[in-house]
């Protein structure tokens, strides 16, 4: 039975497209583990990711704690993560488990770090974050991280970068009932939530970035990873396939067939207990 606070469209929004969404976003980077480990001031005994998905952001802490799970409901997504640690070698201490962020299965008191990637706009936070509080020990780390969307390659490419998901949110507004969408909070306001739950001693915002290669089928790939766009795709709605076509040419015609570095910008939002 799905807890309350949490929402089954949230869920759903992910299914189905686990494999274009782990080929083409980016692993979390192992910066977040300095910054991290560097505020616990101790290798972390356990680190819970939220949220985790494929597993992006949950194998970066394969050798630097000593037992990482990796929490999500999304039954595609978690399967994707168990089949890459299949792959992984000494990866015993790492395990992916089904839950909710508002009820995590283990004790209070008993995680050293909590990680939201890519995954806190879903959640129903004043919930999470009570039950964050439940399990960190004192002077325990919740993280909220995103990047920003989209990377910094050229401003025309991004333009219509972000042209083309308000096209596909648009379309997903008028051919949907209000009541199956996906419900995503702001990101600008994690950090006020942190604060205003008073349930940390200290809160920061700590922005950086992170370059990886890049090539004109990944860029067009980010694209089509987003939720918007794989939900028309998921419905049959038509009406985006000019745009994507359009906006294939663009980066096909930018790209010129290199690989090129591109900027992802992160905002990590934390609180220690």
């Amino acid at each position: 039975m799905l807890p309350q606070g949490n929402s089954k469209n949230n869920i759903e929004r992910f299914s189905g497209f686990a494999d274009v969404y782990d080929q083409y976003r980016p692993e979390a980077p192992e910066f977040v583990v300095n910054i991290l480990t560097g505020y616990l001031e101790r290798k972390p005994n356990l680190v819970m990711d939220v949220g985790c998905g494929t597993g992006l952001s949950t194998l970066i802490w394969k050798d630097h704690a000593e037992q990482v799970i990796g929490v999500e409901p999304n039954d595609d997504m978690r399967s994707k993560a168990e089949d890459k640690l299949r792959m992984a070698a000494n990866a015993d201490h790492i395990t992916f488990v089904s839950g909710y962020s508002n009820q995590l299965n283990t004790s209070d008191d008993s995680v050293d770090i909590i990680t939201c990637s890519q995954s806190f706009h879903w959640m129903e936070p004043i919930s999470t974050l009570n039950e964050a509080y439940r399990v960190l020990q004192r002077g325990g780390i919740f993280a909220v991280y995103d990047c920003d969307w989209p990377p910094v390659v050229n401003w025309r490419l991004e333009q219509e970068y972000l042209q083309l998901i308000d096209h596909a949110d648009a379309l997903v507004a008028q051919c949907t009932d209000k009541e199956i969408q996906a419900v995503k909070r702001n990101k600008n306001e994690h950090l006020q939530v942190i604060q205003e739950s008073e349930k940390f001693r200290y809160t920061r915002e700590i922005v950086f970035h992170h370059s990886e290669a890049c090539d004109a089928e990944r860029f067009v790939g980010l694209a089509l990873s987003q939720g918007g766009i794989q939900t028309v795709f998921k419905l049959g709605i038509e009406g985006l396939d000019l745009a994507i076509e359009s906006f294939r040419s663009s980066v096909t015609e930018h790209f010129k067939g290199n690989s090129m570095d591109i900027v992802f910008s992160y905002r990590l939002r934390l609180g220690i207990k």
